[in-house]
């Protein structure tokens, strides 16, 4: 098996995840972690040493690391994990597809660039999940769902059918979509949230039935 040498962006309890799920899939060395906090610096992630900041990211790629993976969570704002997306693309570097072995994905579905599905996700048929998504820990995504770009549906999140989620939107830990709603790009829904309705862009819903809190600011 040929083996790629991969540098992460991020050193925080994220890139735990992924590195644990790139070591399961094989056919990477781990280079190392890149990391915009100093005082990560000179430490290591599960053996993963931080070599330094995201300036070395072109140095990385002239010492011909070409592949790489953001090891950044998401938590509401999206912006964070896509301007990292867009860099390392726009640097010519391929971002890994992290989906642990114990995810179920249709052979039906269709998924972006880079990733992250971890243990127990399932992504059923015809659904459709973009790029620099995260599916965490036991999220479901059920047929002919369609996830737009830099999503992340938290741990334990269930979306029925036809369910359409608007680009950088956050499905919080164990909140419920009824089949065929929309949740708005940049939108909130809140943990433990029951979505009966359509959201709009950029709102926060909380509740059962979530109900829209405030708008968020892009």
């Amino acid at each position: 098996m040929k083996v790629i040498p991969i540098i992460g962006i991020g050193a925080g309890g994220h890139a735990k995840v992924v590195i644990e799920i790139l070591r399961l899939v094989g056919g990477y060395d781990l280079v190392g972690l890149l990391d915009a906090d100093s005082k990560r610096r000179g430490s290591e992630v599960l053996g993963v040493p931080v070599l330094g900041g995201d300036a070395l990211i072109t140095e990385m790629y002239d010492k011909g690391v070409r592949t790489a993976f953001i090891g950044v969570g998401m938590v509401q704002n999206f912006e964070p994990r896509r301007r990292l997306y867009d860099q390392l693309r726009q640097g010519g570097f391929e971002i890994a597809n992290a989906a642990h072995p114990r995810a179920i994905i249709s052979p039906t579905a269709t998924i972006g660039i880079g990733p992250t599905i971890m243990a127990g996700a399932v992504i059923n048929a015809d659904a459709k999940v973009g790029n620099n998504v995260i599916i965490n820990t036991g999220a479901i995504i059920e047929h002919d769902c369609v996830i737009g770009n830099h999503v992340h549906v938290a741990t334990g999140a269930r979306l029925a059918g036809s369910v359409n989620v608007g680009e950088g939107a956050h499905v919080g830990i164990g909140a419920t979509i009824r089949e065929g709603i929309r949740i708005g790009q940049g939108s909130v829904v809140g943990a433990g949230a029951v979505v009966v309705h359509d959201v709009p862009d950029d709102v926060l819903v909380l509740g059962v039935p979530a109900k829209i809190k405030r708008g968020i600011e892009s």
